[in-house]
């Protein structure tokens, strides 16, 4: 007979996470039902969807509690309530027992005691227990019996998900916060002592205690300040430790369900407007939906009511004279938030000139203030001089934080304009693209369509189209205030949508706070930065580059016996399939035999015609992308390249850059090499290089925990020897350079998906042979099979896979009927954790570089990030000093199994550094 399930809800938890993560909504009569509406729609799920028969929801009691006692400064450091969720607390009490829950409320402790106390107590009479909450304190109640679930992001930790999570098993739990402190609640711990080094010095001496009795052993900074917090520990050990022992009112045998009140139900869901709730009551619609959502989307609440406040025309403001500034600033100077954009006369932010910004604080309601509208005509406006001093103390203070979409770009032009912004702290194209980055678009025409259901005005309906465009500056005001206005009203609009859902999921709201929001200024430094070129090296390069491309067309009319077009696909299709009759590999959409690179490739081994045009098309795309290009892209007020990098474009997370794209520059080539030379350091500086080594087999060995690979990591050895050796079952010092280059192939093949046929291809072997090598191969690194066939598992079973830092990947064709876009999304699945894996650290690494090196202008500059590697100017007689410190804290951007090797060099161009 299975037992009885005690399903226990942190009301507390809940309506603090509801209130911060969903739009700050009212009812008519103006009461704030937010994180009312939040919570209520979690618990009416759990109902429906669980229909439990025992159930009990509890809250923390108002005044102090024992742990006060202990410590006078235990949360001393949270904020007091505001009144918007104060006065939500007694309406979210009466609906908790007008859906006929138990309710909890017990002086003198927290609600977490609370329910450590129920959970031991119906453990004792032969309950399980569900822990529904989002704090992560509860897991130390974890075990066979006791399960911890977050039903905002449906993460459902057991022991052994605890262990995953943390590093440590639950009964570690409470040592494990006692090491790391918490901020929030103010519990003093060690300093600088994550997650990651708690659970390594648990997993070394056991527990809290023996980590005490050998703290003198613990080397470094951290170790000293180990020593400086043992005093501390066994009262932090005491404040993290949930009570099991506490006098209750009710215990678990009283916690059923009682029946719903359907009267004041109706009453109560009618006075706040839970539309939803109303028409589930009364029958007219399906109950709240259970099970999982789709790909993509996170369901945070019930989402009809925000969609229709938050979608519809605003009401907008001009603002022309001094009286409206100031009003506009006082508005702005009370605000929790500040949406914000800017109209410029160029899409280029190093070369924009200000025309107006856009100011919203609440949806719907926005200001433009017009600062250079230029044409015949226009009304008088003000000075930006005179903008910049009245707006500028609220702009560039912390407070207000500031949201934007694509506020990169925003940043470039105020610093341009005298204006450094200050509190730039949310983003709507990142949220976006956190949450999903395979949606689609992230701009905020597509975003407000999708998630707005409204139509913005686009700039062609102002400014006009193609040759006939004018600059903004010429846009009249009426059409520009519509226009401008909307930008901001969208974005705030955007970020109410939005952020509750990111908030939702905690792996990606931690990814969206701590890693893409802070590298927006990093980023923008960098770019505004930019990278001297020698154009003249340059101009050489692009005549040598034309003359081969001279020589090789000559050499193809000579191979082929006849004159062609090298660039007509249509010519090609004709030589190379019907006149010398080769067997084409691959098709066009249409049918049609392909001449793309992949499809000259494959048939590049049987006539010399199809690698003469491969090396062709490589000098030509080289010499118009970069050699003839790059000297036009220097801009003239610095002399130097300012590429453009972009955080939502690639969906695994990788950066990507454009204006000049430096991350398509061929390493290996001659061709490659010598456009890298063209990029110097100024006189009596030097460009510094420091790269990765090899760091997607790294993040394997971490991920998949095979311990060949992890073993010739750890001993430094040269992987793909070592590889070769395993495989073929001889020494390393025995193996041949084509062994070597054949466990290469194996070893960077499997991240992207390369099966036999890809490596026989790669090889130039047949496929029974590649097939015996991966069957080998995989024979002496079980570990790594394993992982592939988990992974896969995970992804058809989520929908997403993800990185080792919570980043996720949504595959949207991992069921689909179609082989190959299933295998694709199969692939993806594989590549993803560790391609966006190396994503993350190398931008945690620029996160932890940048305030090492803000105020060291004059002394070193961080110019450039490429894949796994980031390029520095430095001056010439610092470059040693420099080149340990950006090793040390590359190397410490992550805790692999495995070391984080960082190689880095430098010389007078890009070429000679790396």
């Amino acid at each position: 007979m299975p037992r009885p399930k005690l399903y226990l809800i942190d009301g507390s938890s809940f309506l603090y996470r509801a209130f911060h993560a969903l739009p700050a909504l009212t009812n008519l009569v103006g009461e704030p039902t937010g994180a009312l509406f939040g919570v209520g729609n979690m618990i009416r799920k759990l109902l429906a969807d669980e229909q439990p028969s025992h159930i009990g929801c509890v809250f923390d009691a108002s005044g102090p509690t024992f742990r006060e006692e202990i410590y006078a400064d235990y949360k001393a450091n949270r904020p007091s309530m505001p009144n918007e969720l104060r006065a939500q607390i007694d309406p979210l009490l009466e609906l908790v027992e007008l859906l006929g829950l138990p309710l909890l409320r017990v002086p003198g402790v927290e609600a977490d005691d609370v329910i450590g106390t129920l959970a031991r107590q119906a453990e004792r009479a032969g309950m399980d227990v569900v822990l529904v909450t989002g704090d992560k304190d509860l897991t130390q109640l974890v075990n066979t019996h006791v399960a911890w679930w977050n039903t905002m992001s449906n993460e459902r930790l057991d022991g052994d998900g605890v262990e995953r999570k943390f590093g440590v098993r639950p009964d570690r739990i409470i040592d494990f916060l006692s090491l790391t402190g918490d901020s929030i609640d103010n519990v003093p711990g060690v300093d600088k002592c994550g997650p990651k080094t708690a659970a390594k010095w648990l997993a070394q001496y056991g527990d809290l205690d023996n980590v005490i009795a050998h703290a003198s052993e613990v080397s470094g900074k951290i170790g000293e300040n180990l020593r400086a917090a043992l005093p501390l520990l066994p009262m932090a050990r005491e404040l993290v430790t949930i009570r099991t022992d506490c006098e209750l009112p009710l215990g678990p045998q009283d916690l059923a369900p009682k029946t719903p009140e359907r009267d004041r139900l109706i009453a109560f869901y009618q006075r706040y407007e839970f539309r939803q709730a109303l028409r589930e009551l009364s029958g007219e619609s399906a109950p709240v939906r259970s099970g999982p959502a789709p790909a993509g989307i996170v369901e945070t609440a019930d989402p009809p009511a925000p969609a229709e406040n938050l979608s519809g025309p605003g009401e907008y403001t001009l603002v022309l004279d001094e009286a409206t500034l100031e009003a506009l600033r006082t508005e702005l100077a009370a605000a929790e938030l500040i949406a914000f954009d800017t109209e410029t006369t160029s899409l280029d932010p190093l070369r924009a000139e200000l025309v107006g910004l856009s100011f919203a604080v609440r949806p719907k309601q926005a200001w433009y203030v017009p600062v250079a509208h230029s044409y015949p005509g226009a009304p008088q406006q003000l000075a930006w001089e005179q903008v910049r001093e009245v707006l500028g103390p609220v702009l560039s203070a912390a407070q207000p934080r500031k949201l934007a979409q694509h506020g990169k770009y925003d940043l470039h032009v105020l610093a341009r304009h005298g204006l450094t912004l200050g509190g730039y702290g949310e983003d709507s194209m990142l949220q976006s693209y956190v949450l999903d980055a395979t949606a689609g678009n992230h701009n905020m025409d597509a975003l407000a369509k999708l998630y707005l259901r409204h139509q913005t005005i686009k700039y062609e309906e102002v400014a006009g189209k193609g040759a006939k465009q004018i600059s903004f500056a010429d846009v009249g005001l009426d059409e520009a205030l519509n226009y401008a206005a909307e930008d901001a009203d969208v974005t705030l609009r955007l970020h109410h949508t939005l952020r509750p859902r990111l908030a939702a999921v905690p792996e990606l709201e931690r990814i969206y706070r701590d890693l893409e929001m802070p590298l927006v200024p990093v980023l923008q430094r960098m770019e505004a930065t930019g990278i001297l070129v020698d154009a003249r090296h340059l101009g050489r390069l692009s005549q040598e580059m034309g003359q081969q491309m001279l020589t090789l067309v000559q050499k193809a009319h000579e191979v082929a016996g006849r004159h062609f077009n090298l660039d007509s696909p249509k010519q090609l299709k004709e030589l190379l399939y019907d006149e010398l009759g080769l067997k084409a590999k691959s098709k066009t959409p249409s049918g049609q035999p392909s001449t793309n690179e992949d499809a000259l490739e494959e048939i590049a081994n049987e006539h010399p015609l199809p690698r003469i045009i491969l090396d062709y098309r490589t000098l030509a795309k080289l010499k118009s992308t970069y050699s003839d290009k790059l000297p036009e892209q220097i801009n003239p007020r610095t002399g130097r390249i300012h590429t453009s990098y972009h955080q939502a474009v690639a969906a695994t997370g990788r950066l990507s850059s454009s204006d000049p794209n430096l991350q398509n520059i061929p390493i290996r080539s001659e061709q490659g090499r010598r456009i890298r030379q063209a990029f110097i350091a100024p006189p009596g500086w030097q460009l510094l290089s420091a790269d990765y080594s090899q760091i997607e087999l790294r993040i394997m060995a971490h991920l998949s925990g095979d311990e060949g690979m992890l073993d010739a990591f750890r001993r430094g050895l040269d992987i793909h020897r070592a590889t070769a050796a395993e495989v073929a079952g001889k020494s390393p010092d025995d193996v041949t350079g084509d062994e070597r280059r054949a466990a290469k192939a194996v070893n960077f093949g499997l991240i992207y998906g390369m099966g036999a046929v890809g490596l026989a291809n790669n090889l130039g072997i047949s496929r029974k042979e590649a097939q015996g090598y991966i069957d080998r191969y995989f024979a002496r690194y079980p570990g790594i099979r394993r992982y592939m066939e988990q992974t896969r598992a995970t992804a058809r079973e989520q929908g997403f896979v993800e990185t080792l830092f919570g980043r996720r990947l949504y595959l949207r064709e991992i069921h689909s009927p179609r082989w190959g876009l299933r295998a694709g999304a199969e692939r993806a699945a594989i590549n993803a954790p560790m391609q966006g894996t190396a994503a993350d650290i190398i931008k945690r690494a620029m996160l932890s570089l940048d305030p090492w090196l803000q105020d060291r202008g004059e002394e070193i500059r961080m110019l450039l990030q490429v894949h796994d590697e980031l390029v520095f100017e430095v001056r010439e007689d610092l470059v040693g000093h420099y080149r340990a410190g950006i090793v040390e804290r590359m190397s410490a951007a992550a805790e692999l199994a495995v070391p984080l090797l960082v190689e880095a060099g430098h010389g007078p161009n890009w070429d000679a550094a790396h």
